[in-house]
């Protein structure tokens, strides 16, 4: 087990600095002194953090840093840290490495024994969530969904008994194709779409998955909040009982010991074991 102290040893570090997801104005103090003392500069986006660093007055000039160049920029990022320079990373908005790139930088840097440091600020992900209306807690964070339907619907089926709240992010040319698949695979659950948060034209809009063919046109920048699985039939039933549910559901007695186990999270083979020797108990 290894442990440390950020701000109690002198390493060098790398500052994980949310930015503004729309409103210029949401960027804390701290990371403002960040971007302005930091040796160098990284940015997903240098045209973008260019525009942020000119509203505040930041004299950098940033570097980009984007998943094309990724492997590469992060043996630069640990030989300025080697050489005691404090290394600071940007997206385009929000919080680095959310469905954005760092994740390698990161861990090597951590190997490399410097110091971490992400702080606080802007996200799209949580604003959304908050606005939804929908259960918060607990939630999970699936980021872009795969951009092809086949591989879409594959993790969609993975996730389908998760009963806590759903969170994506989605593209405009695919949202309508992407509610498509999610009603295919989630049912008629309830839905939100978080547009352009923070910015002029913030927009909510909250439905049924059954209704993504009225959705219209969309521009800007989306987060999906989707209901959470609910339990379709009492939970006082026992395993073998639940099990022989799905079984006159329609379901094969395979199927049906698998959706129990995504439900329960009880390992399939201790399922199999007690419906096999709960049946041969009754034939006896």
């Amino acid at each position: 087990m290894l442990k440390n102290y950020s701000y109690q040893n002198e390493n060098s570090c790398l500052y994980l600095i949310p930015t503004p997801i729309g409103n210029l104005e949401d960027i804390t103090f701290r990371a403002i002194k960040i971007l302005k003392t930091v040796n160098v500069l990284y940015a997903e986006d240098t045209r973008v953090t260019k525009k942020l660093l000119s509203y505040y007055q930041i004299d950098q000039n940033p570097i980009s840093f984007h998943e094309h160049n990724e492997a590469k920029r992060y043996l630069e990022v640990l030989e300025q840290l080697k050489n005691g320079l404090n290394v600071g990373l940007v997206s385009d908005a929000g919080m680095p490495l959310l469905s954005d790139p760092g994740y390698i930088l990161v861990n090597e840097v951590i190997k490399a024994g410097f110091n971490v440091i992400a702080l606080p600020g802007a996200n799209a992900l949580l604003p959304g969530l908050l606005m939804s209306g929908m259960k918060t807690l607990p939630f999970s964070f699936f980021g872009f969904l795969e951009a092809r339907s086949n591989k879409r619907i594959q993790q969609l089926e993975r996730i389908k008994y998760s009963p806590e709240t759903l969170i994506f992010y989605e593209a405009i040319h695919r949202i309508k194709n992407t509610l498509k698949d999610m009603y295919q695979v989630l049912g008629d659950r309830n839905f939100v779409i978080a547009r352009e948060i923070t910015k002029a034209f913030e927009e909510i809009i909250r439905g049924k998955l059954s209704e993504f063919e009225g959705l219209d046109e969309l521009k800007g920048e989306l987060v999906v909040i989707v209901e959470g699985y609910q339990e379709e039939y009492t939970s006082s039933l026992t395993l073998v009982e639940q099990v022989d549910y799905f079984i006159t559901s329609g379901l094969k007695k395979t199927e049906a010991m698998k959706k129990v186990s995504e439900m329960t999270n009880i390992p399939k083979n201790m399922i199999y074991q007690e419906y096999l020797q709960n049946k041969i108990k009754e034939d006896e």
